[in-house]
């Protein structure tokens, strides 16, 4: 797909990137982990979305919208297809993923469908969480696939570049 590793964009990114700083350290934290990734160490990777992170990123209030949009305009989008369709489903039957977090299984369906190598979100509720990913890597194994690496922000910050 592309020379560089692929990441497949969760909708958490461009929110904790645009919106304000937070009044809660850790999310404070979180935001600033974003931006310095964003401005730092994107390019070292292929970044896609899908129309599922546009359509939530275009959701709220109409200045922040336009914002989280705005960072996304330039990605290339992955389509959702039978086979997304069919990977949500299975991950939303096996129980791992609650029916009322439908999004969030499609949004490992499509990172997972398409092949990407990284799947970057904050969600670690039901996404980045290490007692489901276990879990979520044995439904899409037996469906034929094989699950991104899952992390935040902060897990890509270094590299052996940055090793002392």
């Amino acid at each position: 797909m592309a020379d560089k590793p692929t990441i497949y964009i969760e909708t958490t990114i461009p929110s904790f990137l645009t919106a304000r700083p937070s009044g809660d350290l850790i999310a404070a934290g979180e935001q600033e982990t974003t931006r310095q990734w964003w401005e730092t160490r994107r390019g070292e990777f292929a970044l896609f979305v899908s129309d599922l992170v546009l359509a939530e990123a275009a959701r709220g209030d109409e200045t922040a919208a336009q914002k989280r949009t705005e960072t996304l305009k330039d990605l290339p989008v992955l389509a959702a297809d039978d086979e997304v369709d069919a990977l949500a489903a299975a991950i939303l039957k096996s129980g791992i993923i609650p029916q009322k977090a439908a999004a969030d299984a499609a949004h490992v369906a499509i990172a997972t469908r398409h092949g990407m190598n990284i799947l970057m979100t904050w969600n670690c509720k039901h996404i980045a969480n290490a007692v489901l990913l276990h879990c979520l890597a044995e439904v899409v194994s037996r469906e034929g696939y094989r699950l991104p690496v899952v992390c935040t922000p902060r897990e890509l910050m270094g590299g052996p570049e940055n090793d002392a």
